[in-house]
């Protein structure tokens, strides 16, 4: 399946942060050549270097998700979307990071074309910026504090799952907790593929507040982020997911 994430992880030495977990795990175009492909694995060492394979957005309405930028690259291999935030608050620009060189060409096509009634620029950017955009948004410990001061209810939302996780993933990491698969919900995009998100529903706000011990804690070889959500949040998901 395209997009899929190989087993080979690779370093740029630069820590990326929890919050980007899927590039510190590899991609086929970085780490494993498909059959047939003419590409070679993305070097970061040295050696064969092409054009890192990412992109700036600029002018993204202000209620913009990761969903809308996967239906805005519709047909493209994305690896990564990092939402740039300033003050606390989304500001309108994006990175993301595709599968390979080529894919940014293809996406660097849509430059201009509408996202609901705004249109979007497109354009190349470097490698590092896209790392000091990533630095920006890294956890810090005031965010940690933050959650706990936040209003509670019995829902929390999962951000940063692999695209492969399972119901079954997340009740093994919630096993403290006596939960079902019915109180588990993978969000997904239009077209039926995971976007990295689920919300999981507990017997009691009390509860989700003691589930969030795991926030940061690993689901495979990723860093999950748990943040408190709600019922209509969820629903609201749900309901992406359907058109």
């Amino acid at each position: 399946m395209k997009g899929n994430v190989g087993e080979r992880g690779f370093s740029d030495g630069y820590e990326v942060g929890s919050k980007r977990q899927r590039m510190i795990e590899s991609n086929p175009y970085f780490a494993v050549s498909g059959a047939g492909s003419s590409y070679q694995p993305y070097n970061y060492g040295g050696g064969w270097n092409p054009v890192f394979p990412v992109v700036r957005l600029r002018g993204l309405p202000f209620n913009c998700t990761d969903t809308d930028i996967f239906k805005f690259f519709a047909g493209l291999d994305l690896i990564d979307v990092l939402l740039v935030n300033k003050n606390g608050r989304f500001s309108g620009e994006a990175f993301v990071v595709f599968a390979s060189p080529l894919q940014t060409d293809f996406a660097l096509q849509r430059d201009r074309q509408n996202m609901g009634r705004r249109y979007v620029e497109v354009f190349r950017c470097t490698k590092q910026e896209y790392y000091r955009a990533v630095a920006a948004e890294s956890p810090r410990s005031k965010k940690s504090t933050d959650k706990d001061n936040l209003e509670y209810t019995e829902m929390l939302k999962l951000r940063g799952l692999p695209f492969s996780v399972t119901k079954s993933d997340i009740l093994e990491f919630f096993k403290n907790f006596e939960l079902t698969e019915d109180e588990v919900h993978i969000a997904c995009r239009a077209d039926g593929k995971a976007t990295g998100e689920a919300y999981v529903e507990f017997p009691s706000a009390d509860d989700a507040k003691k589930a969030m011990s795991k926030d940061k804690k690993m689901i495979g070889s990723r860093y999950v982020e748990l943040f408190p959500s709600s019922r209509d949040e969820a629903r609201r998901a749900e309901s992406r997911s359907r058109h």
